[in-house]
């Protein structure tokens, strides 16, 4: 009942979740104060866990996954009383969208299956209050370097114990963009002196970038949610792994190789860089360092010859995981955009390297938001992708 329902409205979602907010805040005017201005990316991320959650109604991991949803939650302000407004309205808008899909029996599997839903949730929250766990973090700005006009490095001090695992990522919050959280993935293993490190791109149009690496300096404070994410070590110390880079996605995989580099200094392993450009491709000095204290490591830099199409990268990538062997005993982390990361696992899968090896967090990149049509018109020619149809961008992958 609960997939047959929820097909109908998705064929609806961009109506459904509309009239899901204006009901919310109709019906609970001080809620409107906890949301962004901009709710564009609130949106698509609400269908993005409700798509989650009724792909995986089976799944044992079900639960683990809302009660991390609901410890994330706290950085929201999210309590009992909002968590019942939602429901209220979710029922409200699925049963405005479904039509004649929608009864009796629809409404009561659903209202039992919310109820189930708020209950984890509420249930990860209240366990990491109690564990005195902060809703987020204060940290402060101590360095904040530009590696390009729209790339920056961020070292910050959490003001509290900030515990975390290498290649984990975080959600952040600045005074310039009130109520606005993205994720970002820490760049280190935890350091001596508590400081963590963040690389951000900035996105055209992406509101939170722009403020990071444009604007925000040191002196500055920002918040930091729970971390998250399962692109951790899970190689059994002496096995085989690949690592697998993109923009970015250099962050979380210098994170893990810091970690190697200080527990097991003779791992044997390779490591694949790569840029849509010879200039986007940072990072080199810190990847030559690891390697020198990774002796066993072999290091590829990869990017599009000049003049050639930005995604030549992607088809150079390929050519070289080809020319490897050995695949079926890698275990491979994998970090980069959403496009990216699906091409290259396809790929890894082809060559023999068990899917349950490749390792990776799927984080929705946010400039995909602010480029969806803004007229009727536009819509009609170029109608938006579907963004909930990628529930993996907050989704824990199963161990």
């Amino acid at each position: 009942m609960l997939r047959s329902t929820f097909a109908v409205v998705e064929r609806r979602a961009e109506h459904a979740v509309t009239f899901f907010y204006a009901h919310l805040f109709w019906n609970n005017p001080a809620m409107r104060e906890l949301f962004p201005e901009d709710m564009q990316p609130q949106r698509d991320r609400l269908f993005a866990a409700l798509t989650h959650v009724v792909t995986h109604l089976e799944s044992p991991g079900l639960p683990r996954y809302l009660g991390q949803l609901g410890r994330d939650h706290r950085k929201f302000l999210a309590d009992p009383a909002l968590y019942a407004a939602v429901g209220t309205s979710l029922l409200a808008a699925f049963a405005h969208a479904a039509g004649p899909a929608w009864n009796q029996e629809a409404e009561k599997a659903w209202a039992e299956a919310y109820g189930y839903v708020a209950d984890l949730m509420m249930a990860g929250a209240e366990e990491a209050a109690e564990a005195g766990e902060p809703a987020w973090w204060d940290a402060d700005v101590v360095r904040h370097e530009r590696r390009r006009a729209d790339l920056a490095v961020l070292t910050l001090r959490p003001r509290q114990p900030f515990p975390f695992l290498p290649g984990q990522y975080v959600s952040v919050s600045s005074p310039r963009v009130p109520r606005v959280w993205r994720t970002y993935s820490l760049a280190d293993a935890p350091r001596p002196d508590g400081t963590v490190e963040l690389h951000v791109s900035r996105i055209p149009g992406g509101v939170m970038s722009t403020a990071l690496v444009a604007g925000t300096g040191p002196g500055e404070t920002l918040r930091l949610s729970a971390p998250g994410g399962g692109l951790t070590a899970r190689t059994e110390p002496g096995g085989l792994r690949t690592y697998i880079c993109a923009g970015t996605g250099w962050a979380p995989v210098r994170a893990l190789l810091s970690e190697a580099a200080e527990a097991e200094p003779e791992l044997t392993g390779r490591l694949f860089m790569v840029a849509r450009a010879k200039e986007y491709l940072y990072g080199r000095e810190e990847a030559e360092r690891l390697q020198k204290r990774l002796s066993s490591l072999s290091v590829t830099y990869i990017t599009s010859a000049p003049g050639h199409r930005k995604d030549q990268a992607t088809e150079r990538l390929v050519q070289a995981l080809r020319a490897c062997v050995h695949w079926p005993a890698h275990d491979v982390y994998l970090t980069g955009p959403p496009g990216f990361l699906t091409e290259v696992a396809e790929v890894l899968e082809e060559l023999g390297t068990d899917p349950y090896r490749i390792h990776q967090d799927t984080l929705q990149p946010v400039g995909r938001f602010t480029a969806r049509p803004g007229t009727a018109a536009e819509r009609l020619l170029g109608p938006p992708p579907p963004l909930w149809h990628n529930p993996g961008a907050r989704a824990p992958r199963e161990p």
